[in-house]
């Protein structure tokens, strides 16, 4: 057997294609958008293949910059498997221009509705569409002249994420400068049948009234020291208690009578206590529409709100999208698109949420170093929690 140094290079181990494969017949319809321009009809890279290169990076990881992509494309193999030509350092730092990067989300919206939910019951049936939402910053460049941050010195780029708990991925995502108002951003993209979870950062009287315009539901942490008019005491149940509720309250009205904003929409108040790992002992002040949730669950769903943090470390330390090989702001939301696609596909195949273990399992497989059946047995493993031995 010729050893790896002796190989060409279209002989090199690269077998990310068997997990992009299933979603590259969605991409072909993109296939000539972003083309328009080319009169002169010698294009020769395309809108699905640029995203399935884009796939391909997060798929293996002995791929770690926009060069080392590149190269991949001299290889018969990628050629072969992506349709696609050999292709310039500098056709690849184009295409992020070229390419709408608001022309994928509906392919992303596609994938996350095969997701299947990863819990059923009581939970899974109250709080369907639940839906955290936050925040992330990227770090720029100073050339990143778009993406404004502290001072004229610091460049970098939001990620705005909307995460569906329940089914353990992302279903939206927006990149902006990362000086801008998350709330606002927020209600720029607000969507139908969702139950929105939020920290304290995003309190906002406007940002409430119009989630509930918008014909969906939240549950949203605001100052505890913010004003309202109790209409009705709700009696504390067992679960309740347990979950931490100390009060529960239907409201009529949220703000100061003479403030410049109220809210007179049918609210809630739920106060949880919480006590840290150090014994510190804090209380949450929960605003919610949903009078029909039980307290406890008002409590959990804020509790899932950290679901949306974890993704982040998975975004950034597990599939490396902390490094950016795009820096337009176009580029970036093609990459986080592509970043998004990958943990898609994940969840859908494996029927659980991206972790590291099970990202680690698919690079190996990726790599053709675990067979089909060695796969699925890992898979099985990683799904059942390993038994504790006793004594």
């Amino acid at each position: 057997m010729a050893s790896a140094k002796s190989q060409s290079p279209g002989e090199l181990p690269l077998q990310g294609f068997r997990l992009i494969r299933p979603i590259q017949n969605a991409l072909e319809r993109l296939h000539h958008q972003g083309a328009e321009r080319d009169t002169a009809g010698n294009r020769q890279l395309f809108f699905d293949q640029y995203l399935s290169l884009l796939l391909l990076y997060f798929c293996n990881s002995t791929l770690t910059s926009l060069r080392s992509l590149q190269k991949t494309t001299n290889w018969k193999k990628t050629q072969k498997a992506l349709g696609i030509q050999p292709t310039s350092l500098g056709s690849l730092s184009e295409a992020q221009g070229v390419f709408d990067a608001s022309l994928v989300e509906p392919i992303l919206a596609e994938l996350a509705r095969q997701a299947l939910p990863l819990s059923r019951g009581r939970e899974a049936e109250a709080l369907k569409g639940l839906t955290a939402v936050d925040g992330s910053i990227f770090a720029g460049l100073s050339r990143m002249r778009w993406a404004l941050w502290q001072d004229d010195e610091h460049r970098a780029a939001k990620l705005h994420l909307h995460f569906e708990v329940l089914k353990g991925v992302p279903c939206q995502a927006t990149v902006t400068p990362a000086a801008c108002s998350e709330p606002a951003e927020l209600i720029r993209t607000l969507q139908p049948g969702r139950l929105y979870v939020f920290d304290r950062g995003y309190a906002s009287y406007e940002l409430f009234a119009k989630v509930i315009a918008a014909k969906s539901s939240f549950v949203g942490r605001v100052k505890d020291n913010t004003v309202f008019e109790v209409q009705e005491e709700r009696a504390i149940s067992e679960e309740a208690k347990k979950a931490g509720v100390i009060r529960d309250v239907n409201i009529s009205r949220l703000g100061c009578v003479s403030g410049p904003t109220t809210l007179t929409h049918p609210l809630r108040l739920v106060i949880v206590r919480t006590v840290s790992r150090e014994g510190d002992v804090s209380e949450l002040w929960l605003i919610t529409d949903r009078l029909d949730l039980d307290a406890d669950l008002v409590a959990l769903a804020y509790r899932y709100r950290w679901t949306v943090e974890l993704f982040f470390r998975w975004l950034k330390c597990i599939l490396g999208s902390r490094h950016l090989i795009a820096q337009s702001q176009n580029g970036m939301q093609l990459q986080v698109y592509a970043a998004m696609m990958v943990s898609l596909l994940i969840a859908i195949r494996s029927g659980m949420k991206p972790t590291k273990r099970l990202y680690e399992l698919v690079q190996f497989y990726l790599l053709g170093w675990v067979s089909d059946a060695e796969f699925e047995r890992d898979l099985a493993n990683l799904k059942t929690p390993a038994k504790k031995s006793k004594g």
